[in-house]
């Protein structure tokens, strides 16, 4: 399955006290994520006005890339990490669509 490359944005917020254990979590999938055959792009990030926000600018070669992205054990792993650690439970995706 072949088709537009995929962009989105994944944003979440660290509860008090757990920011650097959100931190570190999301530095090691990051390692796994850049590494599949699909991912063009993963960038973390935290808000600079508030240290406990994160976002992540994400970029998939297509559907079929997301798919095999969204099917990770690690990603899994880290979801069920993650939720505990911040705001409602997890992390809100926002899927892009270009303008040209």
């Amino acid at each position: 399955m072949t088709g537009p490359v995929i962009a989105l944005y994944a944003e979440f917020t660290a509860l008090p006290g757990h920011e650097k254990e959100v931190s570190r979590l999301l530095q090691g999938l990051t390692i796994h994520v850049r590494q599949e055959a699909g991912c063009i792009r993963f960038d973390p990030h935290r808000l600079g006005s508030d240290p406990a926000a994160f976002f992540v600018y994400e970029e998939y070669r297509d559907p079929a890339a997301f798919d095999a992205h969204r099917a990770a054990a690690y990603g899994a792993a880290f979801n069920l990490a993650l939720a505990p650690l911040v705001e409602g439970d997890g992390s809100t995706l926002t899927f892009l669509a270009p303008l040209v």
